[in-house]
């Protein structure tokens, strides 16, 4: 079963979306941002090869997911160790024939031996941010089992699950 309060949102506008999540995390804000940052913790649960410049203006480079995702941005916020946010652009690709422009926000506050996680991905296509909503619940699954040293779910196993969660945005 799945606990609500672990449920993103789709916050559409138009043909526009935002997807919301909040969690808390039970582990140290510094082991979160740690997660969020280092290319060595990104291979593990967000299945990602990072090249990262993190500076205000650096650059990210995400080769990220099952599909592997050709992600590349520019850093807009950088506030260590409590905000992320960067471009989150994707060139046109079979199931993404539009690509992305959008941005990415990670935003970390201490909540007592824990961490409470604010991620926006705003400027999504519609369409995009249904597909993206259940595979973000399911990274988000990972980042908390690889912080918790337990074995990662799969992402495609649970994108199924928690998929039912998030009804379509296309009708």
């Amino acid at each position: 079963m799945i606990d609500a309060s672990e449920t993103g949102r789709i916050v559409a506008d138009g043909e526009v979306a935002t997807l919301v999540f909040r969690r808390r995390l039970p582990h140290p804000l510094a082991a979160v941002w740690r997660a969020l940052t280092d290319p060595a913790h990104l291979a593990k649960w967000y299945m990602a090869e990072a090249v990262l410049d993190l500076r205000p203006g650096g650059s990210v480079e995400l080769h990220a997911g099952v599909s592997r995702l050709h992600v590349k941005g520019k850093i807009l916020v950088w506030e260590p160790p409590k905000v992320l946010e960067h471009e989150w652009k994707v060139a046109p690709r079979a199931e993404l024939p539009s690509g992305e422009d959008a941005v990415i926000r990670w935003e970390l506050e201490p909540d007592g031996e824990g961490t409470v996680l604010h991620l926006t991905h705003r400027g999504l296509h519609r369409l995009t941010a249904t597909g993206f909503a259940p595979g973000t619940h399911a990274f988000l699954d990972r980042l908390d089992a690889h912080l918790s040293r337990q074995p990662l779910p799969g992402w495609q196993e649970r994108y199924q699950q928690v998929a039912p969660q998030y009804p379509p945005m296309w009708k």
